[in-house]
């Protein structure tokens, strides 16, 4: 469905503010508009099996409950395993005949991803889509076992080398990438992937990892369109969650009462992944609608930028 005109502009306006786009205010305003995106019918992910990773926290936990309440077969993959099934636990207990299985991986660590993905594969023939959600921000400069940032290491290389690994049962499915607004502030650092020159810090670090997630997001849609994967890049807005809650405590306590609930910061992850037909590969989107990837010319990468920032991926990924 096309929307009108008076509503395009109104979408626009609240997203450049931040303030209303990225708020509860901006969710409310947009679904009342004409012209906002249907809900997946009842049933539409019946059947269909469906990864998430980050899935005992915040948004993961919102995207599973989503996922199933459409009918997916949702596998959790979390860090920690006891944390995990509890939080399994509790959404079966909200939504008894849920399909839930949980399962146990360090996105970071480049080794446990592999082995994670044959053992997954072994075992889940199809999958329809990978919900990548797990996330991290350190406070000081972190390397993972495989010597990466450890920001870069969680958003961008553990879900590139984890879905090159699952291209098989992935096929014609969809793999959603979970952003953020953030990223707007920083530029593409393809000269500094590694965060070693200047000052760390943590909500940079975290920015810089997300802005990466979006401009490789085209390359990847092309890199795996011949297995007929498409890929999305999404921005939850503002969102209540354990994150923001330890990371950007200041933060959270001016913007409280306008912050969305995990329920709200998910629903256009599980929106992605259930819509027919799927949407356009290699987009950027908020609130089911595409958006701009850049809004300041200093942020808006070179192509150079962005084929430097391509070869330093296919190295640390292992791509071919």
């Amino acid at each position: 469905m096309s929307r009108p005109l008076l509503t395009r502009a109104v979408d626009a306006a609240m997203d450049r503010s931040l303030v209303l786009g990225y708020t509860t205010i901006g969710l409310a305003v947009r679904r009342a508009l004409p012209g906002w995106p249907a809900d997946p019918p009842a049933g539409a992910l019946a059947g269909r099996y469906v990864l998430v990773t980050g899935a005992s926290s915040g948004l993961g936990i919102a995207t599973v409950g989503g996922l199933a309440d459409l009918g997916a077969v949702v596998h959790m993959l979390v860090r920690d395993e006891a944390k995990g099934a509890g939080v399994l636990d509790r959404i079966r207990g909200e939504r008894p005949g849920s399909e839930l299985r949980l399962w146990r991986c360090d996105v970071g660590d480049l080794d446990d991803v592999r082995r994670f993905a044959v053992d997954f594969a072994a075992e889940v023939p199809q999958l329809h889509a990978i919900v990548h959600n797990a996330g991290v921000m350190p406070p000081e400069r972190t390397e993972s076992a495989q010597g990466h940032e450890l920001s870069m290491a969680v958003h961008v290389v553990g879900p590139v080398v984890m879905t090159e690994a699952l291209r098989g049962p992935l096929a014609g499915g969809r793999v959603v990438l979970v952003s953020s607004g953030g990223m707007y502030g920083q530029a593409l650092r393809a000269d500094d992937p590694a965060y070693l020159a200047g000052d760390y810090s943590p909500t940079t670090a975290y920015a810089r990892s997300k802005r990466m997630q979006v401009e490789m997001g085209p390359l990847l849609g092309e890199r795996w369109s011949g297995d007929g994967i498409t890929v999305a890049t999404m921005h939850p807005g503002w969102a209540d969650t354990p994150g923001v809650q330890e990371s950007l405590p200041r933060f959270r306590s001016i913007t409280r009462p306008v912050l969305r609930d995990d329920a709200q910061g998910a629903d256009t992850s599980v929106w992605l992944a259930a819509v027919e037909p799927a949407p356009p590969t290699g987009r950027f989107w908020h609130d089911r609608v595409e958006r701009p990837t850049s809004l300041l010319p200093s942020t808006r990468p070179s192509p150079d930028a962005r084929a430097r920032a391509w070869a330093w991926l296919g190295e640390a990924a292992g791509l071919t």
